[in-house]
């Protein structure tokens, strides 16, 4: 007995000193490289010219649409992937159309309803002589609908929405918005439920759908733009396609776990009850899986909110270029007023959603129209109502600029109050973080090794997951290695680590505070849902108030809006831990900062480690978007240089540089959470 217990702690002790030993190795090969990096030659630092400007890749020249030539002289890959964007450009399949014909022919299935609804909302049918919905019934509509889903507060909500478009002299804009949300997400939700449906009818297809859905979440909103803008064109309607892209990813993918996740009981019930593939399908599994797929809806229609701004630098109207082009000309005060346009629709859309999610059955009452359908009957009623008054007062459809009020000389006025407030700790900020804080990392990351960073991925790859793990995030990093924008990419990495540096010091010690009592609880979930609901172009405004435009902006855009993960998993995290451990603990004579440290965060630091997961990619989608106010050379300055100069193929390899980026650390930190949920006798995800 005594043998066997000293061979598990031989076993035991051999193990521990195996993954003492490969870090402790590796950490000190990688100090002595980086240190003494003036010793080995340049390419050890930033790989050279000869390697990411001379790959022996395709060119293919055209003459009336045929392809006469194939050059495979050195290249790089931004011209690669010039070369097939030319290809789908000009060959003609079959000698009767290109792929960019196919796509413009598809992209006229979205510009009829897109007619139709901003006809409806804005403009009106002006053959017919019928206007849009006026907009005292739209306040009606909005606010029984919000009554009959939750009640008299998300009634009151919705209906102040559409009241602030009106009041405020953006009912056009508004509506504009609304109409493009309207079409976009039905498109997105049946596109990505019947990729949800195909896969998990074969699994070979989800074996190869979800690596393209994980790709299309880590490219970041620009890398949509540039190849739309090729194969689409410019204007609403480029909009509009790239927000169903955008949105169709977390539609599939619920779809997928929401189908796969139905039990075998409920399964077997219909099997015996004589059900077709067809009716096992419609009147089974979809119903049973009918919460998750909601949470879909939810989760698209947020998606489409976010794209619609971005998609005003391809041409899509509405609220989105309103924004940026106050931004742009820092009318912070107009901004202000059309961030909080956009907020409101976030916001309202997304109880709406929820509370659709959240809505049970009814069964319906015998009688009169107003006892069996009592919404439907005073909706009907405000119709009838509104448009009479519509017909007597013409300001009952769209209120004249002048019924109209704004308050932006009164934001302007705080603005500037709060800046003059704040003026020593503001110009402390700004004079000193740059030269002895951000300057100095910058430069660390800069002259960081590639080789140093591309070891540290693989190693740390291979002690998770062994040589697959290693090789897969291998080929990430090295994808970029050869992408020939190693500086750039590594500046972007800077602004990523400092952001999310940032964000553990705030929302970590947010996260365990909250976690300590429900109402603390409570209150902090509210805060994260509400503020994860705004478009993230939103958080440029309150920056831009207090540093103007530059490295300190950029980074704080950042922090505030990737900081909500780490928030939500930490107390969320904190909160899981069994009860019965906690009273153990506590029985066992720990303290208060001892059950903490020592029994909860243990537990909880998987699902800790998920929300840093999560900061890091809202961070690297942030990055982007933080790039249209920050003075670095990172990749979000070349990817808006790739857009004005209309350089899809460069578009394309920035933006992958960016997903690889992303989808390197999600994969390295979802399995190392998985294995330590494994070995603590936890749930995993999988």
């Amino acid at each position: 007995m005594n043998k066997v217990v000293a061979r598990r702690d031989f076993g035991e002790l051999s193990s521990a000193i195996k993954w003492a030993t490969w870090p402790s190795i590796c950490l000190a090969a990688a100090v002595v490289l980086i240190v003494y990096r003036d010793m080995f030659p340049d390419w050890f630092v930033v790989p050279p010219n000869l390697w990411t400007e001379q790959l022996p890749l395709p060119y293919v020249a055209f003459e009336n649409r045929m392809p006469v030539a194939m050059d495979w002289s050195g290249t790089n890959l931004a011209d690669w992937f010039n070369a097939i964007i030319h290809f789908l450009r000009k060959h003609e399949f079959f000698d009767l159309f290109t792929f960019r014909d196919i796509t413009r022919a598809l992209t006229q299935l979205v510009v009829w309803p897109l007619d139709f609804a901003e006809d409806l909302l804005v403009s009106g049918f002006r053959d017919l002589g019928i206007p849009g919905i006026p907009w005292i019934i739209s306040v009606g509509l909005a606010a029984v609908l919000g009554w009959y889903l939750k009640g008299w507060r998300l009634s009151l909500l919705s209906g102040a929405c559409i009241a602030y478009f009106a009041v405020f002299g953006l009912w056009q804009l508004a509506m504009t918005t609304l109409s493009l949300i309207l079409v976009t997400a039905p498109m997105a939700i049946a596109i990505g439920i019947g990729l949800g449906i195909l896969a998990s009818k074969w699994r070979w297809f989800e074996r190869v759908l979800w690596p393209v859905l994980n790709l299309m979440q880590s490219l970041p909103h620009f890398g949509y733009l540039i190849p739309i803008v090729v194969f689409v064109g410019l204007g609403h309607k480029a909009g509009a396609v790239a927000t169903i892209l955008f949105a169709i990813p977390p539609m599939a993918k619920l779809t997928i776990v929401g189908l796969r996740g139905v039990s075998s009981e409920v399964l077997d019930a219909g099997v015996m009850a004589g059900c077709t593939p067809r009716q096992m399908l419609w009147r089974v599994r979809i119903p049973a899986a009918q919460k998750t797929l909601m949470v879909g809806v939810n989760q698209v229609i947020m998606q489409c909110l976010a794209m619609v701004v971005i998609a005003s630098f391809v041409g899509a109207r509405g609220l989105g270029i309103d924004l940026l082009f106050r931004l742009q000309t820092l009318q912070l005060g107009r901004a202000l007023e059309s961030g909080i346009a956009i907020v409101l629709m976030a916001v309202t859309l997304d109880r709406l959603s929820q509370a659709l999610t959240e809505k049970e059955p009814e069964h319906k009452t015998a009688g009169s129209l107003w006892n069996a359908h009592p919404f439907l009957f005073v909706a009907a009623t405000i119709i009838i109502v509104g448009t009479a008054i519509a017909l007597l007062v013409p300001e009952a459809i769209v209120l004249p600029r002048d019924f109209t009020i704004t308050l932006a000389p009164i934001w302007d006025t705080i603005i500037k109050s709060v800046v003059f407030g704040l003026y020593d700790p503001l110009s402390f900020i700004r004079e000193y973080a740059p030269p002895y804080l951000l300057i100095p990392i910058r430069e660390f990351f800069k002259e960081l090794p590639w080789i140093v960073f591309l070891g540290v991925f693989m190693f740390t790859g291979w002690r998770l997951g062994g040589w697959r793990m290693a090789i897969l995030v291998g080929v990430f990093i090295g994808f970029v290695v050869l992408s020939s924008w190693w500086t750039e990419f590594m500046v972007t990495t800077y602004l990523v680590f400092v952001a999310v540096v940032v964000c553990v010091l705030w929302a970590f010690p947010v996260g365990i505070w909250a976690a300590a009592k429900d109402g603390r609880t409570r209150v902090v979930a509210f805060l994260c849902d509400t503020f994860q609901t705004f478009p993230s172009f939103i958080y440029l405004i309150p920056v831009i108030m207090l540093f103007q435009v530059g490295t300190i902006s950029q980074i704080l855009a950042i922090v505030i809006y990737a900081g909500i993960p780490m928030v939500r998993y930490t107390y969320l995290g904190l909160r899981s831990v069994p009860n019965e451990i906690v009273e153990a603990a506590i029985t066992s004579g720990c303290t208060p900062r001892q059950v903490l440290w020592k029994v909860r965060l243990p537990l909880a630091f998987p699902n800790i480690m998920l929300g840093l997961n999560q900061t890091i990619m809202f961070s690297l989608f942030m990055v982007m978007i933080a790039g249209f106010i920050g003075g670095n050379y990172d990749l979000a300055r070349e990817i808006f240089k790739a857009k004005a100069n209309n350089d899809a193929g460069l578009g394309i390899l920035l933006a992958l540089c960016v997903a690889f980026l992303g989808l390197s650390t999600d994969l390295l930190i979802q399995t190392w959470a998985n294995r330590r949920k494994a070995r603590l006798g936890l749930a995993t995800d999988n």
